[in-house]
């Protein structure tokens, strides 16, 4: 063989297309061995190619009006165990795909980040994915914004988060995204100017940014921003009226709270009478008999009777009661504690003058929203606690998120003992986030072990829905004692255990 480079080359090449079974690679001086078993000629041939290859560039001076391209800058935060990263690889080859979210999440918890090799595959996957974008933008780290700097694909990744980059200039020139953004930051931290900023182009924005922006009120809501929102509700966007409605909902000592509370004393009273030399109280209900311009301003929308339908499928729910159960949900809470001289859980334990307990669900589940949406604690521990009568469980499922965190799980796991059917249970947990710990990992284990043991087909595809959901949410320690089931556990269950085990296998990796 020639010594010339070219003919180096060019020997390399026809080994290649030849064969190594049929031509021996070439020896090339200096040439590392290939990793692997002795002999791997084909291994050989690939690298000695590598090596030509990095000869036969280096030297040769840059190209002209070439940009060089700025260095990665360097991470603060190290990179996560290699176990964890084989971990993530499989993940991503779609090996329980579902659990990403949380892999990335723990990851940022524990201050680690992605590995750079991983880091093109999983940009990739945000770009389908909204959802998993805050996870990815967490553990990404500075490499991961560099790549997304040169990959528009992946600028969804630069300004991720409540900064959205560009200054005070995004408002004027940014996407909707970036300028809500750039509007929630500065609600938390001068919501007087966030208003301002957004009075001056109100009037020129369409609907659909009209209504992203007023929901950045919720940020530092206050009194001050009673005068906008009144108007807003004359707004010719749907969407923008519904939702200056349910912020004035929320604002204690607005006008429209008082408008409200004067609706619903009209329609809910105080019955008192005595028995046995005792003073008792009852509740009596008599719902709204019209629906007015002013109601439907405020945010209280007109159906024709039976269009009212709750999530049970116990049928419609009339156009009075529907009316009645939005006028509470919108009510000052302390309306009832002064016009019935109360604490919370004495009020929702009242007997309710009524027949067919119509009017009491009507009432309770209007209360329900409205601590909700008023982030009341002791009206929602009273709901959850007072044995209320509701045809909507989930409304109390909502009620947990208010509760201090030590209250939620025992709370959660009365409420699951409390649901009776599959249907409302899953409506329950759906809006329970994980994790499922403690109380409410045994209550959710006890259900599914109720439901493994009953083999008709209905109770079989709600379990399947069941472990759908529990997969990602239930304590990985759970997994023990469903396996208690043994062999004869559904195919369900079985996979459930199997994703609780590959959780808890990532978590400890991830704690490393």
């Amino acid at each position: 063989m020639s010594g010339g480079p070219a003919n180096v080359w060019s020997d390399h090449v026809s080994a290649a297309l030849l064969g190594t079974e049929r031509r021996d690679p070439p020896e090339l001086p200096g040439a590392p061995e290939p990793p692997g078993e002795a002999g791997d000629q084909a291994a050989r041939l690939l690298d000695q190619a590598a090596v030509l290859t990095l000869r036969r560039r280096a030297g040769r001076p840059p190209a002209s009006g070439v940009e060089v391209i700025a260095p990665a800058p360097g991470e603060d935060a190290p990179v996560v165990p290699p176990v964890a990263a084989a971990r993530l690889d499989r993940i991503l080859a779609g090996e329980q795909i579902r659990v990403l979210p949380e892999w990335l999440d723990a990851a940022a918890a524990h201050g680690r980040r992605v590995p750079a090799r991983l880091l093109p595959e999983l940009l990739e996957r945000g770009r389908s994915d909204r959802m998993l974008r805050p996870s990815i933008a967490r553990a990404a780290g500075r490499r991961g914004v560099w790549l997304a700097l040169r990959n528009t694909d992946w600028a969804y990744l630069v300004g991720a988060g409540d900064d959205p980059g560009g200054g005070a200039d995004v408002w004027r020139t940014g996407t909707r995204n970036q300028r809500v953004a750039f509007l929630t930051g500065l609600r938390r931290t001068d919501p007087g100017a966030a208003r301002d900023v957004l009075a001056e182009t109100w009037a020129r924005e369409p609907a659909p940014d009209r209504a992203a922006f007023l929901a950045t009120f919720e940020h530092g809501l206050t009194l001050d921003d009673e005068e906008f929102l009144e108007a807003a509700l004359e707004d010719r966007g749907k969407d923008v009226r519904q939702l200056a409605s349910d912020l004035l909902a929320r604002l204690p000592g607005s006008a429209y709270g008082r408008r409200m509370a004067a609706r619903a004393r009209a329609c809910v009273t105080a019955r008192t009478s005595r028995d046995r030399g005792r003073v008792r109280t009852a509740i009596e209900v008599e719902p709204p008999r019209e629906h007015d311009e002013d109601l439907a301003r405020d945010g209280v929308p007109f159906h024709p009777s039976g269009s009212f339908m709750p999530g049970n499928g116990n049928g419609p729910v009339g156009a009075r009661a529907a009316w009645l159960r939005e006028i509470l949900a919108r009510t000052p809470l302390a309306t009832w504690t002064e016009l019935f001289g109360l604490p919370p859980m004495e009020i929702v334990c009242l007997r309710v003058a009524d027949p067919d307990g119509r009017a009491a669900r009507d009432v309770h589940i209007g209360w329900a929203r409205a601590a909700l949406r008023q982030r009341d604690v002791d009206w929602a521990r009273a709901l959850l606690r007072g044995g209320v009568v509701v045809d909507e469980p989930e409304a109390l499922a909502g009620l947990l998120a208010v509760l201090p965190g030590g209250e939620r799980d025992p709370a959660a796991a009365e409420l699951i003992r409390w649901v009776d059917g599959q249907p409302d249970l899953l409506r329950v947990l759906e809006r329970v986030p994980g994790p499922w710990t403690g109380d409410l990992a045994a209550a959710v284990v006890a259900t599914l072990t109720a439901a493994a043991r009953r083999p008709t087909r209905r109770d079989e595809h709600a379990l399947t829905q069941l472990c759908r959901l529990a997969d990602q949410r239930l304590d990985p320690s759970a997994a023990s004692r469903l396996e208690e089931l043994g062999p004869a556990a559904p195919r369900a269950v079985a996979e459930l255990i199997t994703t609780l085990r590959f959780r808890d296998e990532m978590v400890k990796e991830l704690a490393e």
